[in-house]
C-alpha cells in the first residue's frame, strides 16, 4: 500500500472534508468567543477546541483557518474609526486564499495528524515525534514568507509522549504570527503543560433539530435521507460525526433489529442471533462488526439507565421504551445492566485487540445477556 491510499484519520466515513464544510450548526457559543478574542487583540496562540468526538470541532477550525487566513494581516479600527470589526467568523468569499484553502493547496497550514506505521502499510496508532519534526520543518520554511498560519492539531489526544513533549516546546515559544488549533476528544489525556498553554472552546452535543440542520450541511450533495432526528440524536450521542457513520452504515435499521431480537429474551431467538453475529463476518464486513459491537455496548448503557431513569424518551427505536421497562424496571436491574455493560464492553476491546471470530465474539455477548436476562 502506497502513502497515498491510506486513510485520512481526520475524516469520519462517508463525510466530507470540514474544510468544505461551510456551516457550523450549534456551535455559537464557541464561535462567538473566538471571534471576541479576536476583536479585542487577545487573539491567543494556542486553542485547545474539546467536545464530544464528532460534534463540529474540526469543522469550527477549519472554519477559524479560513476566517483567519482571509483577513488583513493588520486590522484596527482606521484612520477615523471606520472600520468595524467582523461580527461573524464568515471569510472575505473573494479573497485568494479561500480558493487554495478548498483545493488543499494553502501553504499557511499545516495540519498534524496520524502518518503511516513504520512499515508504511497502515496508519500509525499514534501521532508520532517524526510528524512534528515536519511541523518545525513548516513552521522554518514558512517563516520566510510572512503572513498569518494556522497549524490544526487532529487530534491532539492522539499524540504520544515524544509527540506531545515536541509540540509543547513549539507552544512555549510560539512562532510570530502562527494559531495553533488543537482539537481533542478526551482533553484529559493531554499533557496539563499543554492544556495551560491553551485557551478552551467548548463544544456541546446536539439537539435533535440540530442534528436534522447538520446532517444536511455535511451532505456532499442532494438532499439528507429521511430520518428519524430525534432516534439518531439519541444514538449518536448528539455527535454528527456518530450520526454520519450510523447512517452510511444503515444503524438505524440494525439497531431496530437488535431491539427486536433482546425483545425475545429471554427465550432468545437463536436463528436472528445467528443472523446477527454471520453478518459481521468476511472482508469488507469490518465496519459492520464494529457498529454491532458499539450498539450493542449502546443498548446496554441505555438499559442500565433506564432502571433509574426510567425508559427513554424519545425511544431510540420501535418497542424500546417497552423493552427497556420490562428488562430493567428498577436501580436494582439498573446495577446488573451497567456491571454487563462494563464487562462485555472489555471482552469486546480484548476481542477485536487479538482478532477474535467475529461471529463468535458477538454470539457469546448475546448469550452472556440472555443469561442476564433470565
Amino acid at each position: 500500500m502506497s502513502l497515498a491510499d491510506l486513510p485520512d484519520p481526520t475524516l469520519a466515513p462517508g463525510a466530507r472534508h470540514p474544510r468544505d464544510t461551510v456551516r457550523l450548526v450549534g456551535q455559537s457559543r464557541a464561535e462567538q468567543d473566538f471571534l471576541d478574542a479576536f476583536n479585542m487583540s487577545r487573539l491567543h496562540h494556542g486553542w485547545l477546541l474539546t467536545g464530544p468526538r464528532g460534534v463540529g470541532k474540526a469543522t469550527l477550525a477549519w472554519r477559524i483557518t479560513r476566517f483567519l487566513l482571509t483577513r488583513p494581516e493588520e486590522e484596527g479600527p482606521g484612520l477615523f474609526g471606520d472600520v468595524q470589526p467582523p461580527t461573524s467568523l464568515e471569510p472575505d468569499p473573494n479573497h485568494p486564499a479561500l480558493s487554495r484553502i478548498h483545493a488543499g493547496s494553502e501553504p499557511g497550514i499545516f495540519v498534524l495528524k496520524r502518518g503511516a506505521n513504520a512499515t508504511e502499510s497502515a496508519l500509525s496508532q499514534d501521532i508520532r515525534v517524526d510528524e512534528v519534526r515536519k511541523l518545525r520543518s513548516f513552521l522554518h520554511l514558512s517563516a520566510a514568507e510572512g503572513g498569518r498560519r494556522v497549524v490544526i492539531v487532529d487530534a491532539a489526544d492522539e499524540m504520544n509522549t515524544q509527540a506531545a513533549n515536541a509540540l509543547l516546546k513549539l507552544l512555549e515559544e510560539p512562532p510570530a504570527r502562527v494559531t495553533f488549533l488543537l482539537i481533542a476528544h478526551q482533553p484529559a489525556r493531554l499533557l496539563p503543560t499543554i492544556r495551560s498553554r491553551c485557551r478552551e472552546l467548548r463544544l456541546g452535543t446536539l439537539a435533535p433539530e440540530e442534528m436534522e440542520a447538520a446532517l444536511a450541511a455535511a451532505e456532499e450533495a442532494g438532499e439528507p435521507p429521511e430520518l428519524d432526528h430525534h432516534a439518531l440524536a439519541a444514538l449518536s450521542g448528539g455527535s454528527v460525526g456518530a450520526a454520519i457513520r450510523l447512517v452510511n452504515l444503515d444503524g438505524m435499521t440494525t439497531y431496530a433489529k437488535l431491539v427486536g431480537l433482546m425483545a425475545t429474551l429471554p427465550r432468545l431467538d437463536r436463528l436472528g442471533a445467528l443472523a446477527l453475529a454471520e453478518s459481521c463476518v468476511g472482508k469488507g464486513n469490518e465496519d459492520r462488526y464494529q457498529l454491532v459491537l458499539n450498539l450493542i455496548d449502546l443498548f446496554l448503557s441505555r438499559a442500565a439507565r433506564a432502571g433509574v431513569a426510567g425508559p427513554p424518551s424519545p425511544e431510540a427505536a420501535p418497542g424500546e421504551a417497552e423493552l427497556l421497562a420490562r428488562i430493567s424496571p428498577d436501580e436494582q436491574a439498573a446495577m446488573k445492566w451497567a456491571s454487563l455493560h462494563q464487562t462485555l464492553g472489555a471482552r469486546a476491546r480484548h476481542g477485536r485487540a487479538v482478532n477474535l471470530d467475529p461471529a463468535a465474539l458477538v454470539m457469546d455477548i448475546v448469550l452472556e445477556i440472555t443469561a442476564a436476562a433470565s
